[in-house]
């Protein structure tokens, strides 16, 4: 909000300061409200005084919106759906009150520390006190709501077709000729001044080709700069598929998606391959390391390809690679749907093999005796599966870091978003326009998360220290893992431990049916705990098994930190990430940008409204827009012509190249 009209406050001073003054009550809120936009919390007015006599409003405190606490309501039981707590009893607040001298309203009182985490100041317009929308856009919104197509909104702007100066076929040849302009260029050459264009904005954006034997681009890998922040602190697991097309020409598209601490999507890197040889998978795993500093990833997950995996072994050789159950089971319906006694049984034992058998033996043994119970020794296909068994088998697996992700369903989710903003006649650089607007949507979900996180706690089911101390650590998703986790371990059973010759402790766990048991084993030298379900080596949660051990056994009231992943806790992005040449990597260089356009956009848009009521005022303003043109363009010619002009050679090289 613009406080423009408040001439009693310094513009360069926008921290409350004990006697500064406004000329309304409404300016006083405006300018808490902006503080609390600059620093991440939302405001509501609280306590008014007024005079009984006239109505004249004399005093007014505005709070931060986490001030006070929620009344607990007497309930004969707890509610199965719990609210999130939003208050935490802050007391931030800056109270005005009106100086009858000069009739003006003077900071009498301001409290300045909160008592809880701010929001993350990208995530500032989402909160309740900072959604507005200005005078001039509730039009503009019901403009665009009634117009049916791009001329019908620009004709209605400028007051009818009459006014428009050109017809719908004029707008159609313009932009058949900026597209025909743009393929001028070449497919290819036309996506490398892409590429350079996003560099000029952020030097951390990253791009790479692939030639063949006759200097033709055959693959293209790219990843911007919020990439190779996610995959600096949510890469240790990745997701990789090939199956995805771009348009009708087929062209595979690939994504290197991964999991962050909400659990939402993250995009670590995409490629377009017009090759798909063991040579070309192995430069694009080599240019997607070199991208990410040469930091691999414990674990991958891909489809069954042996030219990949080959590429893989060679690239990645400390990296646990494993199949997608997804893509495996599409691959048993091809291959064994109809072998052995009955239809999908073949499936149906496989499926159990991925998801509940735990030793290797166990599983050898269950295996043997599919085959003999179906008859399907010999299957070619079941044994080339059964040569791969450490890539998908539960037995296998579970020994690697999952993060409890199964397979790349992340990729056909997030590319099943993508052809909702895809038609099949886009050309390259139209498809990259609109990945950007997936992205765009996903990376605010995140945001949406975040703030969410900061302005809501999650309810806990009883006020143990340990929960408590989890709820403050842990993202909302995490948490509710976590919760679930220690309320099942209540009601297991603890059998007397078994002390080996270096008094380490072996302790039995079984639930009341005593179908299933577990073994936590608890070290002599630090109190650490293993557990033989193996869900905190899989996934970074502590499991039920092992958090009853510490809660009867260790008399633990609090979680130790060597059980605090920090990749699933509200701080998981807390530090800084540096690119390939040691830069900090900026992911939101584009927000200062962005509120500059912002502040200019809204004061435009009331010179024009102004302007447009007398004639002349609008030759005034059109004489002045005029003088204010010529100006820009000599500070903008200074800042960019030498850069753009260096941009379009290596644009022009790039399309006599290809």
């Amino acid at each position: 909000m613009e406080l423009a009209s408040d001439k009693s406050v310094d513009h360069g001073e926008w921290k409350p300061k004990l006697g500064m003054e406004f000329d309304s009550e409404l300016a006083a809120y405006e300018f808490y409200n902006a503080y609390g936009r600059r620093l991440g919390f939302s405001i509501r007015k609280n306590y008014a005084c007024t005079n009984k006599k006239t109505g004249e409003m004399t005093s007014r405190i505005y709070v931060c919106s986490k001030e006070g606490v929620r009344e607990e309501k007497r309930r004969n039981e707890p509610p199965k759906n719990p609210r999130s707590e939003t208050r935490t009893g802050c007391l931030a607040k800056m109270g005005v009150k009106l100086n009858r001298a000069n009739c003006k309203f003077k900071i009498n009182s301001f409290e300045e520390e909160h008592n809880h985490k701010l929001a993350p100041i990208k995530c500032s317009y989402m909160m309740t006190s900072q959604q507005s929308i200005f005078d001039l856009q509730p039009p503009e919104t019901e403009l665009a709501e009634r117009s049916g197509s791009a001329q019908e909104l620009l004709s209605k702007q400028v007051g009818g077709r009459e006014c428009l100066g050109f017809t719908k076929v004029d707008q159609k040849s313009y932009l058949r000729g900026r597209r025909m302009k743009s393929l001028a260029y070449g497919e290819v050459g036309n996506m490398m001044r892409y590429f350079r264009r996003r560099t000029v904005n952020n030097p951390s954006f990253y791009y790479d080709v692939q030639f063949d034997s006759e200097e033709q681009i055959t693959n293209i890998f790219w990843a911007d700069a919020r990439m190779i922040i996610d995959y600096s602190q949510f890469g240790d697991i990745v997701s990789f598929d090939t199956t995805n097309k771009i348009n009708k020409e087929c062209r595979p598209f690939v994504v290197f998606i991964g999991f962050n601490h909400h659990r939402e999507t993250v995009v670590f890197g995409a490629a377009l391959m017009y090759d798909e040889t063991a040579e070309s998978f192995s430069w694009l795993f080599e240019t997607f390391l070199e991208a990410m500093s040469n930091k691999p990833p414990k674990t991958i997950l891909t489809e069954q390809d042996a030219t990949m995996a080959e590429a893989l072994s060679q690239v990645m050789p400390s990296t646990f690679h494993r199949l997608c159950k997804c893509h495996i089971m599409q691959n048993v319906v091809k291959h064994v749907s109809n072998v052995g006694p009955k239809p999908g049984c073949v499936k149906g034992a496989l499926a159990y093999f991925m998801d509940h058998i735990d030793e290797e033996d166990d599983f050898v043994a269950a295996w043997e005796k599919m085959l003999d119970d179906y008859s399907v020794r010999g299957n070619d296909w079941l044994n080339s599966l059964f040569a791969l068994k450490k890539k998908w088998a539960n037995a296998y697996v579970r020994l690697a870091w999952t993060a409890s992700m199964k397979g790349t369903q992340l990729n056909e989710s997030f590319c099943a978003l993508l052809k909702d903003y895809l038609r099949s006649d886009y050309d390259v650089v139209q498809f990259l326009m609109h990945f950007e607007m997936v992205l765009a949507e996903k990376r605010h979900k995140e945001l949406e998360a975040d703030l969410a996180l900061s302005q809501n706690l999650p309810k806990v089911k009883m006020p143990y220290k340990i929960l408590l101390q989890a709820r403050n650590l842990y993202t909302k998703s995490i948490f509710e893992e976590f919760q679930a986790e220690y309320f099942s371990s209540i009601d297991l059973i603890t059998r007397s431990p078994v002390e080996d010759d270096d008094g380490n402790k072996m302790y039995t766990v079984d639930d009341d049916s005593g179908n299933k048991v577990w073994y936590v084993k608890r070290y002599k030298s630090d109190d650490s705990l293993c557990c033989s379900c193996r869900l905190f080596e899989m996934s970074g949660i502590l499991c039920r098994h092992a958090l009853k051990i510490l809660r009867e056994e260790l008399k633990v009231r609090e979680l130790p930190t060597q059980y605090i992943l920090k990749r699933w806790t509200r701080y998981a992005r807390s530090t800084n990430v540096q690119d390939m040449h040691g830069r900090n990597v900026e992911a939101y260089a584009w927000l200062e940008e962005a509120e500059r356009y912002r502040i200019l956009m809204t004061g435009w848009r009331t010179i024009s409204d102004r302007a447009a009521q007398y004639k002349d005022a609008f030759t005034c303003a059109l004489q002045t827009q005029d003088k204010l043109q010529a100006m820009l363009e000599e500070v903008i010619h200074a800042h960019k012509d030498g850069q753009m002009q260096e941009m379009d050679d290596h644009s022009v090289e790039d399309a006599n190249t290809v």
